[in-house]
């Protein structure tokens, strides 16, 4: 990753940063071809003195690069155009680049330098909330896979990165506003090579700067299929995104979007990006999506428990979903979608709504508070066929409530080194290849601690004497499998019944035909967890799971695997994560996980509480959080 002139965003131990992705509060996406310098420059002030640090704003394709094709009898192609005029005989105009614009975008440049702001920038903005904005010229193209649209789109940024670089208030270049969202493509090997044209541009004309992915839904494995490659995205930009949307997620809007779900939406999916990608990631987009899916109040309780689990788990920073409500804009795409009218952090007069008051507090606290990475307890595996965002999402959460704290990585990566393993949900009898499979098993008879859980198959050899489990028959069932323990009970939303049996090991769970569901079996020097119920699958579209048993059989394997934590807690909803700082103090971050206040205890044999750093104020073991907040504690080793 480049480090010259980012620092002050994405390095390791810069502080948290807080903002909103940014449309000038008078005409939204209007606001280069109608521009208002005055408007925008009390724009970023009142923004500033709100407390935010970050924008990430958008030259709009069409205004910026306003390329007309101009054609003949037939419809014979003749030349291209800047509207009615042949393309100037500069830099800029010969790659079709308005000089217009890039005065305007100059004079956001120095209102955010004026104020303290400091701006990502999205080059290629042609998909923006609903709405395509593209030249003229590319009107009946496939801008991603078409030559011709694709050599104009590098021109563009060839020419605005050359005109831009070096400007103090630029810190990234992104590649564009979710541009998967221009255009269809048939293959992730179609995208990658519009990104690698986008990037390799960008490169050239600014070696120094990061690039950003801008990229919406990443997938951890391609399958063949139309998606955006994880492994791509980190192959071709330095910094890694999430826009978790709890509308436009899969298992996101389940639950009350003020409730641990979402709570851990941002955080879960960031941290499965970074890990996964080997690089850092942070969550460029973030909202309730407006008063149709949550009042004011609850956004901004859903904001705050949203921010400090970001916070704390290495997420670099967040950006709202946006600076300014639009509520009196005519054009589209105001006109014809409703969510996009009333997002923003500020009011049509410019007061500060309560996720402003939220957003500005926090990003006051990050900025005077280093916390440094958290430690975490396993590796959970991610494999192929799966539903892969909703095993390492809904594992997350179970982790996080059993008291530990997880990184991913797919079964192909090197195998990470740790003590416990998690492979949850495994699909296919083809999900994890024979040489990666042989990494895990040689780890576990070295020691390990190995959990895994079985949808419709797992990789072999499991069954028979490496595992001492044998599957006896497996079928569909019309009746929910359950798992039945001395200490607890659940339904698992599974089609499949996995009838084992046991040559050797402990029988912890069995379901209601008597059947063994959870067994404890020893391999070599480690231990096997094995699970005939794809627990974390069967919740992903369970209303109110969380609530329930399932994070009990999290516990249970945490306990056997001998995760052991400095500090610990009862209640579930409370989560807590363990930074060791340089002093060799530890920083507790609780969070609290629900929109009402709870109070538990917290148990520390080997350290005192000494002081609080952030958030709620605690004076004892003893703790009490209102909804959806949180503290951080500082203890000594006694």
């Amino acid at each position: 990753m480049n480090t010259s002139r980012h620092d002050s965003i994405f390095a390791d131990g810069e502080p948290f940063f807080v903002g909103a992705n940014y449309w000038a509060s008078h005409a939204g996406t209007n606001m280069w071809s109608n521009w208002n310098e005055s408007v925008v420059e009390e724009d970023f002030r009142v923004l500033a003195a709100n407390g935010l640090r970050v924008l990430r704003v958008f030259p709009l394709w069409s205004d910026f690069q306003p390329l007309r094709k101009h054609e003949t009898c037939s419809s014979r192609f003749m030349e291209i155009r800047m509207g009615e005029e042949p393309l100037p005989d500069t830099f800029p105009g010969k790659y079709g680049v308005d000089p217009v614009m890039i005065g305007r975008f100059r004079k956001i440049c120095e209102f955010a330098e004026r104020y303290g702001l400091q701006l990502i920038v999205g080059l290629i903005t042609g998909w923006m909330s609903g709405r395509m904005h593209k030249p003229q010229a590319f009107y009946n193209v496939n801008i991603l896979t078409d030559p011709m649209a694709i050599k104009w789109q590098v021109r563009f940024v060839r020419a605005f990165v050359r005109e831009l670089r070096g400007t103090p208030a630029i810190k990234a270049w992104d590649l564009g506003n979710e541009c998967n969202c221009m255009d269809k493509w048939t293959a992730s090997s179609e995208l990658w090579n519009w990104c690698h044209a986008v990037s390799a541009a960008i490169r050239l004309e600014d070696p120094e700067l990061p690039i950003v992915s801008g990229m919406d839904g990443l997938s951890v494995y391609d399958n063949g299929g139309r998606c955006v490659l994880l492994a791509d995205q980190a192959e071709l930009t330095d910094i890694l995104c999430s826009h978790p949307y709890p509308l436009y997620t899969p298992h996101s809007q389940v639950d009350p979007v003020n409730t641990i779900r979402n709570a851990f939406h941002a955080a879960a999916e960031t941290a499965l990006y970074a890990d996964v990608g080997g690089k850092p990631a942070f969550v460029e987009e973030a909202g309730n999506l407006g008063p149709e899916l949550s009042s004011e109040k609850v956004a901004a309780r859903y904001l705050e428990n949203m921010l400090w689990n970001s916070w704390c788990h290495n997420c670099r920073g967040l950006l709202w979903w946006c600076a300014n409500e639009q509520l009196h804009l005519e054009q589209t795409p105001y006109d014809w979608i409703s969510i996009e009218r009333s997002l923003g952090l500020l009011r049509e007069d410019r007061s500060p709504k309560p996720v402003m008051d939220v957003i500005g507090k926090f990003g006051q606290m990050t900025s005077a508070v280093q916390l440094p990475p958290l430690r975490r307890n396993a590796v959970c595996i991610l494999t192929d066929f799966q539903d892969q965002w909703a095993v390492a999402y809904m594992s997350f959460i179970l982790a996080k409530q059993a008291g530990f704290d997880i990184e991913f990585q797919t079964a192909e990566q090197p195998l990470k080194k740790a003590d416990f393993y998690l492979i949850p949900s495994v699909k296919c009898c083809i999900a994890i290849y024979r040489r990666a499979w042989l990494k895990i098993m040689e780890a576990v008879e070295n020691g390990a601690t190995l959990y895994i859980s079985s949808e419709n198959g797992v990789p072999e050899p499991f069954y028979g004497s490496w595992s001492g489990i044998t599957l006896e028959t497996i079928s569909k069932t019309n009746e929910k499998p359950e798992m039945i323990a001395d200490d607890f009970r659940f339904v698992c939303d599974s089609q499949y019944r996995l009838s084992v049996s046991v040559d050797k090991g402990e029988v912890l769970a069995e379901n209601q035909w008597h059947e063994p569901v959870f067994i404890k079996t020893a391999c070599g020097r480690g231990t096997i967890l094995y699970s005939a119920l794809p627990v974390e699958q069967s919740i992903c579209e369970q209303p109110g799971a969380f609530a329930g048993d399932y994070c009990k059989l999290y516990r249970k394997i945490a306990e056997l695997a001998g995760v052991r934590r400095e500090v610990t807690r009862n209640e579930p909803m409370l989560t807590l994560t363990e930074h060791f700082d340089k002093d060799g103090s530890l920083l507790l971050c609780a969070v609290n996980n629900t929109p009402a206040e709870l109070t538990d205890t917290l148990y520390a044999p080997n350290w005192s509480l000494v002081e609080t750093v952030a958030g709620t104020e605690q004076d004892s073991m003893h703790i009490t959080l209102p909804g959806n907040s949180g503290t951080v504690l500082r203890f000594r080793r006694n």
